[in-house]
């Protein structure tokens, strides 16, 4: 049986990751299409991707979208699941509900939804738009993974500030926040990664500034290549990198 358990795990993991090795080294193609035969190393297809401006001003837009909505997602969850872990309300069974709701729906559907209240409101899409919809999509991870963290021993510890004279939001900034601070790290950086290379609200909710995903959309219209390749490598490098750091930092110090 164990052997058995053995085979499994390594046919899971080349299920999960052959198609990523594939696509890295056909990254690295030199001929004009990314399938076999192999036709030697090069490495151009990565120095044509970082040479073209619409793809790092789009790499700029994803890390700023990515890195702005999780923040704006984090700091609304960890404050509607401290006020809902804290304090009893009428119907807080169903806020909880309400807010991991979004958890349950397409992005599709979030994304339309968006755009038709845009539309009404009048507001020209852009990367700010996008952002919002990534805090939608966002917020009830944030949520669920701040108050699933919070307990008895932060309660104590903040009931103590509070007799100690300490105002709310000392509590929260230096009470709160740091007790929950692997579980605070542990939402961000998941926020950034899913923000990172999200396709569907991105698409519909900008026209202009688009994201990486939406100009890797673009590119792929135009016929498979090398270079479409070398900008998922460069995704899945920082993906891996993102979640190799909350490993590192913060899983482990925690441990």
């Amino acid at each position: 049986m164990r052997v058995l358990g053995w085979i499994y795990m390594a046919l899971a993991y080349v299920f999960v990751f052959l198609p990523v090795a594939v696509l890295v080294a056909f990254s690295f193609q030199d001929g004009r299409l990314p399938v076999p035969p192999f036709q030697g190393f090069s490495l151009r297809w990565y120095e044509k991707v970082l040479g073209n401006d619409d793809l790092m001003a789009a790499l700029g837009n994803s890390f700023l979208v990515a890195v702005v909505s999780s923040a704006i997602a984090l700091v609304l969850g960890f404050l509607a699941a401290h006020a809902l872990a804290r304090v009893r309300l009428p119907g807080s069974v169903l806020m909880r509900g309400v807010l991991i709701a979004p958890m349950t729906v397409s992005y599709l559907i979030i994304a339309l939804g968006l755009l038709t209240m845009f539309g009404a409101a009048g507001v020209k899409l852009s990367l700010w738009t996008v952002g919002a919809g990534h805090v939608v999509i966002n917020l009830p991870l944030c949520f669920a993974i701040c108050f699933a963290a919070m307990g008895d021993q932060q309660r104590s510890a903040e009931r103590a500030a509070r007799d100690l004279g300490a105002a709310e939001w000392q509590v929260l900034w230096h009470i709160s926040a740091p007790m929950l601070a692997a579980p605070l790290a542990a939402a961000f950086f998941l926020s950034v990664t899913f923000s990172w290379d999200e396709f569907i609200i991105a698409f519909l909710l900008t026209r202009f500034d688009v994201t990486l995903p939406v100009e890797i959309w673009s590119m792929l219209r135009s016929g498979l290549s090398p270079a479409t390749n070398a900008v998922g490598s460069l995704v899945f490098l920082v993906s891996v990198t993102l979640v190799v750091a909350l490993e590192l930092l913060v899983f482990r110090r925690a441990k």
